[in-house]
């Protein structure tokens, strides 16, 4: 039988484990990324292990969520990062080079390499033919030293595309089309490969948008093949040298196959507060617009940003809409400039951002109470704009640009503009800002900055064979990292204070959580369906630690949020019978017996103090037993544990 594209990356890089759809394999990683909302908790975590220098091909820090620097906070953890990397083998990327996932593909993404990064989307690299995951900062810190990557094997999806995308209709409406087909959960342990002659008609950044938007779809990562289109965006890049041909063998098997003929699709929109809550432009011509934000990793290249002067030039915004543009990297916005197209952006109205995440991790630019917010993003949770009323859509640069026009949402393709776009044959390099690291015989004497918001790496305690802890918290179904641990502006700057961070700990929730978990001294948590999905920040595993959580119960878990779990050494369990949630009361008393020998059964049995008694199921591998039993994945490694 043939192999699939991710199969044969996989295979070629494969250290132990059976390549069966569910069992374990561990993967060596060829490079890593980190940004700075979960960085500096990643490089504690490096530095704990007492590793002198990173073994991996190529390790980078970007600086890219929290480049406002409003207090001492931000400025002292970037200056940490700076000189942290520098004494370890890392590159640095420093404040305002970019947003990470656009970055790496322009200038470090290489195909048919692995790469994990402490940032949910890291999988964008899929759209250089990459095979990229998203991982909790503890994973990629194990991986700078050396160590291997576990996953459990994934199914093998694919997306056959064919036809070609009519005018004003964009890669970001695929994605949408197919979160509208999935749903969030529609991809959880399936690896999502994309084919077909269509393919042939879309761009790198246009695959990136795809593959990057494959996150919403919990699925393990995205990958595009590496073919003539990935050869000639290398080339521009200056990086023809690291072109690999890649596509799957005629006879792959997969698991599912989705059509999608291109030229069908219509410009789609992801209604609040979901990005699966999709319905055509078109049916909601009637509302009105507050706000217009472009860019993030999903729409900031310089293809997207070209789109948006184009549709701009020579008119003006609404007067009733706030419109921000915020280009991808510093090479994106060069080019702009150089090439007059930045100056028809400025003169619609519109206001330049700084090239970075800014206003889709809540850094800036929120949506006026209860207003109307397009944004080109990934994500419209229900908060994370900064405004907890704001009414988030996601939509393309497309719909952006011809709904900041209007005032009103409005279907780009009823504008009568031809809209043409050409790509530069080189793109301008300048790699000056991103730093590279010491060279090891004066690494050793470096001294690495710290400032007084970054606190030691919270402890965390080792399983006995029974736990008795308050149910402290029930939530519903599709709890979010950013429910568990906001970000924003105002949470951010305190990423590596965990204690201090711990204050706003399912705020969203229920704003008395952190201080009754931290009252009860063990807890559980209990959820729904597709619990922790969102963000790899493992910030919403290690604050709930610190808190006191030792379990959680759901229904069904998000594939990082429950990794990063098992790294905090907190047991991630799923009800046997899901009716057996609705018999469960906040504040009840459960007790979990027996729990070495249940973890090896796959199965636990649990006791709530009215007498009530219910079964979990923990399919957990021998390594992840032996990590909870250890106290979580930074104990295990320290005791040698591989």
């Amino acid at each position: 039988m043939g192999k699939t594209i991710a199969q044969k990356i996989i295979a070629s890089h494969l250290v132990s484990g059976d390549m069966t759809p569910g069992s374990e394999v561990a993967l060596r990683i060829d490079q890593t990324l980190t940004q700075d909302a979960t960085g500096t908790m990643a490089y504690l975590e490096f530095e704990t292990m007492g590793i002198p220098r990173v073994k991996t091909e190529m390790s980078i820090a970007y600086v890219d969520h929290n480049t406002l620097q409003c207090g001492f906070e931000n400025s002292d953890d970037h200056r940490y990062l700076q000189t942290v990397t520098a004494k370890h083998g890392v590159y640095f990327s420093r404040p305002g080079n970019g947003i990470c996932h656009q970055v790496h593909l322009e200038r470090f993404g290489k195909p048919g390499k692995t790469l994990i990064g402490s940032d949910s989307h890291t999988p964008t690299g899929g759209g250089i033919g990459m095979l990229a995951f998203g991982a909790g900062g503890l994973d990629v810190a194990v991986a700078m030293g050396g160590g291997a990557y576990y996953i459990t094997m994934p199914k093998m999806y694919k997306v056959n595309l064919t036809g070609r995308l009519r005018p004003y209709v964009t890669a970001k409406d695929v994605s949408l089309e197919l979160l509208r087909i999935l749903s969030v959960k529609g991809g959880v342990g399936a690896i999502i490969e994309w084919g077909g002659e269509g393919i042939a008609t879309l761009s790198v950044p246009e695959r990136g948008t795809i593959t990057n938007m494959g996150t919403e779809l919990g699925a393990t990562t995205s990958i595009f093949p590496s073919d003539e289109v990935t050869r000639k965006f290398l080339a521009a890049q200056g990086r023809e040298e690291d072109y690999v041909p890649l596509s799957s063998d005629p006879d792959a098997e997969y698991d599912k196959i989705i059509d999608i003929d291109l030229g069908t699709l219509k410009p789609m929109i992801a209604c609040p507060h979901s990005p699966d809550n999709v319905v055509a432009v078109e049916t909601l011509k009637d509302v009105k617009v507050d706000q217009v934000c472009i860019g993030s990793c999903t729409n900031s290249s310089l293809y997207d940003m070209l789109k948006v002067a184009a549709m701009l030039k020579g008119k003006t915004i609404h007067p009733s809409v706030s419109l921000s543009v915020s280009p991808g990297s510093r090479q994106v916005l060069t080019m702009l400039s150089d090439c007059g197209a930045l100056s028809d952006i400025l003169a619609s109205g519109a206001r330049v951002l700084e090239c970075a995440c800014g206003p889709c991790i809540g850094m800036g630019f929120s949506p006026n109470s209860g207003g109307v917010s397009l944004r080109t993003f990934n994500r419209n949770f229900l908060g994370r704009s900064g405004t907890r009323d704001g009414q988030v859509y996601l939509v393309s640069p497309e719909t952006a640009v011809a709904s900041a026009l209007t005032g009103y949402i409005t279907d780009p393709t009823t504008i009568d503009q031809p809209l043409h776009v050409t790509m530069p044959e080189k793109f301008l390099v300048n790699d000056s800002a991103v730093l590279p690291p010491l060279p090891a015989d004066k690494a050793a004497d470096a001294e690495v900055l710290r400032g007084p918001n970054i606190k030691e790496f919270p402890k965390s305690k080792p399983f006995t064979d029974s736990l008795t802890a308050k149910l402290v918290l029930k939530v519903g179904d599709n709890i979010t990292t950013d429910h568990i641990m906001p970000a924003g502006a105002k949470i951010l700057p305190y990423r590596s204070n965990i204690p201090y961070l711990s204050k706003f700990c399912f705020e969203v929730c229920d704003p008395t959580f952190a201080e009754r978990a931290k009252a009860a001294g063990d807890g559980i948590v209990v959820g729904g369906s597709n619990y922790g999905q969102g963000s790899s920040r493992e910030h919403a595993a290690l604050v709930p630690m610190y808190l006191g959580i030792r379990c959680v119960i759901a229904k069904s878990f998000a594939r990082i949020h429950v990794a990063n779990l098992i790294n905090a050494g907190i047991l991630p369990v799923t009800f046997e019978n899901p009716e057996d949630y609705d018999k469960l009361n906040q504040d009840a008393v459960l007790t979990i017996s027996d729990i070495a020998r249940g973890m090896e059964q796959g199965r636990l049995a649990v006791t709530a103090d009215d007498g009530f008694k219910f079964y979990v199921n923990c399919a957990l591998t021998e390594r992840q037993r032996a990590i909870l039993m250890a106290g979580g994945l930074l104990n295990y490694t320290k005791e040698g544990g591989q």
